[in-house]
């Protein structure tokens, strides 16, 4: 099954995706995402709703059987301000934009298992 850029809602957030997966379920949040997959590759991006001057640790904890994940933040322009993945599932940011506008966005490469992303 595929779904290529549709846009869904999930309370007053957006997300647009374009994944290819058996299982696909996408649980964002307030200070958190859940993800649950089996077999997939694509990406999902949302926007998170981040107050300016502020530090924020950002953990992901990717439990996965097979695959490859990835997250990044994204500024209202969709450059990347930071990148987790395994092999570096920690970083700190002080956001001190003029809006409270950015975006996270999921990567995943045949990737199987869960993922849960804290801040």
């Amino acid at each position: 099954m595929k779904f290529k850029g549709l846009p869904y809602y999930w309370g007053a957030i957006a997300a647009t995706k374009c994944i290819k997966a058996i299982l696909f379920a996408f649980l964002p949040g307030k200070t958190g995402d859940k993800v649950k997959l089996d077999a997939c590759t694509g990406w999902v991006r949302h926007m998170g709703r981040f107050y300016e001057n502020r530090i924020y640790a950002f953990a992901l904890d990717a439990q996965l059987t097979k695959g490859e994940a990835e997250v990044l933040l994204l500024d209202q322009n969709k450059q990347p301000l930071l990148k987790l993945s395994s092999q570096n599932p920690t970083q700190s940011i002080h956001l001190d934009g003029e809006t409270g506008r950015y975006y996270l966005q999921w990567k995943f490469q045949q990737a199987s298992g869960k993922c849960e992303l804290h801040w």
